[in-house]
Formats: structure tokens, C-alpha cells, sequence
């Protein structure tokens, strides 16, 4: 229907008038207000042109306009930037038979003003909010898709499996010495983290030694020196980010004697050899069940599953000082 060398010159006339509409009146100072402004005077530019395009909204699409295949997101700021947050990565709601996508940014703080610009170079972040979503920027330095090293129409077509590895990787990259991602599953809408935060010590017995069995599953550093700092922030951020269980003393969860003393009342020897020599049965499931992409962000490797509990007896006994953990622990299975 149109070119998109032509369609681009139509979104400058655009941005021209809603600049001058935003300076002279301030009707169209809210987000509904300029979303509609941009409607109309798409509208007129296309009647103008001999062109009939209906610019009623689509019920919850993406983008907002769409005009032949081509579509326009708007976005609005009371503030001085050209920066807002922007759609779900997965784009679920994105209507069939769009090619192009543009942004259409007005912004009134600061010079009124409007610009547009191709969406693809507009994305420069994403927010790894529950369902991570594009953040947009018009003239954005440097696009996301540059850091990601794939086209954004490349990127949009895959999977939701297939798209999460190169946002975790982004994600991961920006993080800070301790920082650990709260979600890293593939498809993020299939666990929700609780909007409540448990603390440790309320939950149920059967549920603590799950806890626990998967935290030193993960986490083989807490057979580490008991004057290791640091050793347990690893167990108490895998349980808060994954789980939404706060644990104010990780190292109870291996050294207390309420832990270590289950199997025996007998007091002294290692507690935490005697902790994780109680939870070996569910540390056993742990291995089977946890998913890759755990042992991944905790262990820096993906490793199969007849290999783990090797691995990790590998990695146990190069932290511990003063026992030998691939000698007491796990040495009635084969693996």
C-alpha cells in the first residue's frame, strides 16, 4: 500500500504538527489525549494522500495504530525524556501482518515536542520485571539488539524458550558482585514468584529440608571454613529471589544443632556433615529435578543429571577444609 521510505516521510509531517499542537494547546497534555491527537492527524496525512485507513484503537494490540503493514506504537511522558517502559518481549498481543513497527514519542516537560523513530532502534533495555519488557528510547546510543548480536526481526519471531537465553545473558552481564537473577526460567509465566515474602522459620518441616536440600544442592561453598565470609549470601539469595522465602541466618540452615542433631541426639563431630548427611535423600531429588538453567546461574555450567552429584562432591572437596565431603556423603549410590 505504501513504501516505507514514503511511510517514514508521513510520520516526520506527523511529528511536525503534533510538535506545533503540543506548544499551543495543552488538550493533548495526558497520554489518551495525544494518543488520539495521533490518530487524527495520521488520518488527515493519509485522506490527504488519497489513502482510507480506519484508525479506530485495536482492542489490546500491539503496536497502538496500525496502517497496512505497518504500525506505530505512541508513547507519552509528562517529563522531560524521551524514554518509557514498552511491551512484553514475548509481543503475545502483536497483530498479524505488521513488518514495520515505529514509535511515535510525545513528551511535553522540559520543550514540547514529538519524534518517531524505527522501533528496532528505539529498544535499548529491558526491564526484567516478572515478564521481562522492552524499555524504549528515541535516538537511543545504543540499540539492545546491538548487545544482543541479533536483528530485532530475527528476535521476535522466536520462541518464548528460545528468546529467554538471550536475556538472561543480558541481564546477567549487568549485574552487580552479589546480584543474582530473581527469575531464569525460560518461560517465566509458568512459576510466579509469591508477592509474599515467607520467612524460613514459619514453614513446615517437609518444606525445610526441601529448602535446605536445594540450597546445598546449588550451593556446594557453604562446606566452605566456617570463618569464610560469605559462603551462605548465595543460599539466602536463591531462596528470597526464587522462592520469596527470607532466611535472616542461612548458616543455621546447616550448623545449628536443631539440623544436625535430627538423625542423632549425640552431640559434636561436623554439623554441617551431619546436616547434609540428613537431608541426602531430598538432596539426591534435588539433583534429579532442578532445571538447567539453575545450575547454570549457580554453577556457572550446565552438567546432566547422572553427572551432578559427582560434579558436585568435585566442587565440595575443593572447599572444605578438614574433611573430605566425597567420603561420607552419597556413598551408597552409584553416580
Amino acid at each position: 500500500m505504501i513504501e516505507r521510505m514514503l511511510f517514514e516521510k508521513l510520520l516526520t509531517k506527523a511529528t511536525e504538527r503534533l510538535s506545533q499542537d503540543l506548544n499551543t494547546s495543552s488538550k493533548y497534555h495526558n497520554s489518551r489525549g495525544f494518543e488520539q491527537r495521533v490518530r487524527e492527524v495520521l488520518g488527515d496525512l493519509l485522506t490527504e494522500m488519497g489513502l482510507s485507513v480506519d484508525m479506530s484503537p485495536p482492542a489490546q494490540e500491539f503496536p497502538d495504530i496500525i496502517i497496512g503493514n505497518f504500525g506505530v506504537e505512541v508513547k507519552y511522558s509528562d517529563n522531560n525524556t524521551w524514554r518509557s517502559i514498552a511491551n512484553s518481549i514475548f509481543e503475545g498481543s502483536r497483530k498479524q501482518g505488521v513488518d514495520y513497527v515505529y514509535l511515535l514519542f510525545g513528551k511535553t516537560g522540559g520543550v514540547p515536542d514529538a519524534k518517531w523513530g524505527r522501533y528496532e532502534e528505539c529498544i535499548m533495555h529491558v526491564r526484567t520485571s516478572h515478564v521481562p519488557r522492552f524499555e524504549v528510547e528515541i535516538n537511543a546510543k545504543e540499540p539492545l539488539f546491538d548487545k544482543l548480536n541479533i536483528a530485532y526481526n530475527d528476535f521476535r519471531v522466536l520462541s518464548p524458550e528460545e528468546k529467554m537465553p538471550f536475556i538472561r545473558k543480558y541481564a546477567k552481564n549487568r549485574l552487580k558482585p552479589g546480584e543474582r537473577l530473581w527469575w531464569i526460567d525460560d518461560q517465566p509465566d509458568e512459576r510466579t514468584l509469591p508477592l509474599e515474602v515467607r520467612l524460613y522459620t514459619k514453614l513446615s518441616q517437609p518444606e525445610k529440608r526441601k529448602y535446605r536440600a536445594e540450597s546445598a544442592v546449588l550451593c556446594p561453598q557453604i562446606v566452605k571454613s566456617s570463618r569464610a565470609s560469605g559462603k551462605y549470601d548465595d543460599v539466602t539469595m536463591f531462596l528470597l529471589t526464587y522462592y520469596g522465602i527470607l532466611c535472616n541466618q542461612a548458616r543455621d540452615l546447616f550448623s545449628a544443632g536443631s539440623v544436625a542433631m535430627r538423625a542423632s541426639p549425640v552431640r559434636g563431630g561436623n554439623y554441617l556433615e551431619r546436616a547434609l548427611k540428613d537431608i541426602e535423600k531430598e538432596m539426591i531429588k534435588a539433583f534429579d529435578e532442578l532445571e538447567d538453567a539453575l545450575f547454570e546461574e549457580y554453577w556457572g555450567v550446565i552438567i546432566h543429571r547422572n553427572e551432578r552429584i559427582k560434579y558436585w562432591l568435585n566442587l565440595a572437596d575443593s572447599y572444605a577444609v578438614g574433611w573430605i565431603p566425597s567420603e561420607t556423603l552419597f556413598t551408597e549410590i552409584e553416580y
